[in-house]
């Protein structure tokens, strides 16, 4: 048994899981002892001006220095640090590196779309039985990329990374509270344009069965269950029809900023891009059951993501 400590550093927020790894059976199986989120909003305006503020550096910062106390409290034996989206595209990255290091005692690592796409099939395909006999698409969605994932049992058959995200797209497009019809359809042109990318190296016709990961994901999740709180055993591998999670999504788009922030399972730092979060979700739903000619007609949500992928990667 080794005690691992893994940090996902996205757009959007920061999260961190200390876990016991299991490796005794042959299949490595993790157990939680801490469980985290903040959101620190890192990729504030880096799609407009491709750096880094001083208040996003800031608000991260505090978060990783919460985390190491809690890394060091629990006796965590090895670390690692991931950042994806925003870190990839920020020119300042090099003062985020340092004050990590500075923080951690280690460096942040700034991986790439397709590693990232790896590591969240592997934190959602080490979760769910849907992988036995099928050729399943995760879609990571997050605040700066999405992430398609093409796999099976065996593995990841193929997978693109693409800069669309809730974060990016509320910034670029959604700027009205709710959104216009015009910026809808000017958010929705990036989204096809995105999807026909990644389509042109994951084959998105192949998928039998889709599942989501990550927070606009399980948020919508919660929108279509009508749940009273935030539940992560009620949302994880719920298996929804891609028309309740359509109207789930178009719901929470055309919502005021105040009727989101009321909703018993919205976090705060979701409320103002869970619109765009899910404009995205709705408009994959839509391509892939196009594409499987209708086979495809339901959509499962899960809470083990990248995060996981994380953990079990360290050795």
């Amino acid at each position: 048994m080794t005690r691992v400590a893994a940090i996902d550093c996205g757009t959007n927020s920061i999260r961190l899981l200390i876990a016991d790894i299991d490796r005794s059976t042959g299949t490595p199986r993790l157990t939680d002892v801490v469980r985290e989120m903040r959101v620190v909003r890192l990729g504030e305006g880096v799609d407009a001006t491709g750096e880094f503020t001083q208040g996003a550096l800031d608000r991260t910062f505090a978060a990783t220095a919460d985390y190491a106390e809690l890394i060091h409290r629990h006796g965590a034996e090895k670390i690692r640090f991931v950042a994806t989206s925003a870190s990839r595209d920020a020119r300042n990255r090099d003062v985020f590196v340092d004050g990590i290091r500075d923080l951690l005692g280690v460096a942040p690592e700034v991986i790439s779309g397709n590693e990232e796409a790896a590591l969240s099939f592997a934190g959602a395909s080490s979760v769910l039985p849907i992988l036995d006999g099928h050729e399943v698409l995760v879609v990571d969605l997050g605040g700066g990329s999405t992430e398609f994932v093409l796999g099976t049992g065996a593995g990841v058959t193929a997978a693109r990374s693409v800069d669309i995200g809730c974060v990016r797209l509320t910034e670029r497009h959604l700027r009205n509270d709710p959104p216009t019809p015009e910026q809808i359809a000017a958010a929705e042109a990036d989204v096809d344009e995105a999807i026909a990318l990644a389509g042109r190296e994951v084959q998105l016709e192949r998928a039998t069965a889709v599942v989501g990961v990550a927070g606009s994901i399980t948020t919508i999740t919660a929108h279509a269950l009508g749940l009273t709180e935030y539940s992560p055993d009620a949302i994880h591998g719920a298996e929804l029809p891609i028309d309740t999670v359509r109207d789930a999504s178009s719901d929470l788009l055309g919502m005021v900023r105040a009727d989101r922030a009321a909703l018993p399972y919205m976090h705060p730092g979701r409320v103002d891009v869970i619109g765009a979060g899910g404009l995205v979700w709705r408009r994959i739903l839509e391509q892939v059951n196009r594409l499987s000619d209708g086979r495809v007609t339901t959509a499962m949500a899960s809470e083990h993501d990248i995060l996981d992928g994380i953990a079990l990667s360290i050795g």
